[in-house]
């Protein structure tokens, strides 16, 4: 984005910073909203003619005329040099909670609608308050107020890791910074997970894994996990109650040798799901479909598997040591649990 000054034809003074979007026509009515005049022609400081937009450089100073030849400004005045000279590099040090961040006043003004550049662009007109070091207070959060410099400075939305999307988005709102708001309000919604309980992808599900740090709980409730494969996965703890695991195409889920101690697994889906040699000591199974699943080795102590349908399941070898097996759906034979 380009921002320029503008000084009617012939003055030094009044000028008016604005950004610069589409084409010269836009520019003229832009001109003409902001002095209130019907713009025509546009000059540089030479006196040349602008008559195509793509001739406008960032942070050049422009005369608008409403036809009229250009005409020089008083030389008594101060000189439009002078004007751009403290409006666009001026160095100035924000004190933002407790931080102290250091730009120049035209990062500060790119914006020309937000309240930053009403505050900077014209020097001491809100009295600004600072601090004994002379860096201006602003009290707000630094760490959601540092993504919005930047993108202040070089356009580019870049947030690091560990900072709330929803504080940014805040700090945006406050400042008035609009196109940012928009920008964050996308991205906001692209990271929320769906509020419609629809399923997740065994793609996403994956990536939540990932991101989840070792020692927090993580929460996988309803997920859709149709034919996952999980083996030797540590999930100790994790919550996937009433999950499916179900893949109507026939692929059966594979958590062969997973670690599922205390898992809560209460009411999923998981017909001939291969839990071979897992561990599910202490894990909670009540109400969970089971028929055809291979628990062959599988480590079942003290595991509720209360209301469970294990018709046809494979138990050889497993681990039933204080295991609940009350109101079961279907007869438990002898069979699917020897050797």
């Amino acid at each position: 984005m380009r921002r320029v000054t503008l000084f009617v034809n012939g003055a030094s003074h009044n000028g008016k910073m604005v950004a610069v979007y589409g084409t010269l026509a836009d520019l003229l009515s832009v001109a003409s909203t902001k002095f209130g005049i019907k713009a025509a022609n546009i000059y540089n400081g030479k006196g040349g003619l602008i008559d195509d937009i793509a001739l406008v450089r960032d942070d050049d100073v422009l005369y608008i005329s409403e036809g009229d030849h250009f005409v020089d400004p008083p030389n008594n005045l101060e000189s439009p040099h002078e004007f751009h000279s403290w409006a666009h590099t001026d160095w100035i040090t924000l004190n933002v909670g407790g931080r102290r961040f250091t730009t120049t006043r035209s990062t500060l003004v790119k914006e020309p609608e937000s309240m930053l550049a009403h505050m900077f662009r014209d020097k001491d007109v809100w009295g600004n308050k600072q601090d004994e070091q002379g860096a201006y207070l602003i009290d707000r959060s630094p760490d959601y107020f540092e993504p919005i410099l930047n993108y202040l400075r070089h356009g580019q939305l870049i947030i690091n890791d560990g900072i709330n999307l929803l504080g940014v988005l805040e700090e945006a709102r406050f400042f008035g910074i609009e196109r940012l708001a928009e920008q964050l309000e996308g991205v906001v919604k692209n990271s929320q997970p769906p509020d419609d309980h629809s399923p997740i992808s065994r793609k996403e599900f994956v990536r939540f894994l990932l991101a989840t740090p070792t020692k927090s709980e993580l929460r996988c409730q309803g997920a859709n996990l149709q034919g996952v494969k999980m083996l030797c996965t540590n999930a100790e703890g994790a919550s996937l109650k009433g999950c499916n695991f179900e893949d109507p195409a026939g692929l059966k889920a594979n958590l062969e040798g997973a670690n599922l101690k205390g898992v809560d697994m209460e009411g999923s889906q998981m017909t001939g799901i291969n839990l071979r040699v897992a561990t599910l000591k202490n894990a909670k199974l009540k109400n969970c479909n089971l028929r055809g699943a291979t628990l062959a080795g599988t480590d079942l102590e003290n595991c509720d598997l209360s209301g469970c349908d294990l018709q046809e399941a494979n138990l050889r070898g497993s681990n039933v040591k204080g295991a609940i097996f009350e109101e079961m759906l279907t007869p438990l034979h002898m069979s699917q649990s020897v050797r």
